[in-house]
């Protein structure tokens, strides 16, 4: 593991203790050229993924990505950073699973959506209108007209009532 202060090749592992979730290994490092330390966290992959964007372009999957997207969605929302990592430790559980090495963007927005839904309604419909591509006031009429239309717990179908 280099060093992300000094780019040192080799780095000394002080601890290392499992998550509170099992689904991580968490390091403590030190540098023995800089002496900074850094936390790093090692996941289990049972495959590369690569997801295929519109226009044909590839990149490799990155689990980040769909973490930092759901935080954005859910900014200012009461919900914990531990539930938003589960529903992203969820969603690549799946995408494993299914064994496909290529994976369309459209198919991982569908899950992060449907994780969204279940965690909070106004998240859910924030991340809707980027990865619907919301251009004007009547995309969001038509949406939320959808959104009342599906069956919520209770406590999600009153924070819709609020909001339209």
């Amino acid at each position: 593991m280099r060093c992300p202060f000094c780019n040192h090749s080799e780095t000394q592992v002080k601890d290392s203790r499992p998550t509170e979730d099992n689904a991580a290994i968490r390091r403590r490092r030190a540098c023995p050229e800089c002496g900074q330390r850094f936390t790093t966290f090692e996941r289990l992959q049972l495959r590369e993924m690569t997801v295929l964007k519109g226009g044909g372009r590839k990149q490799p999957f990155d689990r980040d990505k769909i973490i930092k997207s759901m935080q954005i969605a859910l900014r200012k929302r009461p919900v914990e950073i531990e539930e938003i990592e589960k529903s992203a430790d969820k969603i690549v559980r799946l995408l494993e699973s299914q064994g496909e090495t290529e994976i369309e963007s459209d198919k991982i927005g569908a899950l992060v959506m449907k994780a969204l839904i279940e965690l909070d309604v106004v998240g859910y419909i924030r991340f809707a209108s980027v990865y619907k591509d919301f251009c004007n006031p009547s995309d969001f009429n038509d949406f939320l007209s959808e959104v009342q239309d599906l069956k919520l717990p209770q406590d999600q179908d009153q924070k819709i009532k609020k909001i339209s």
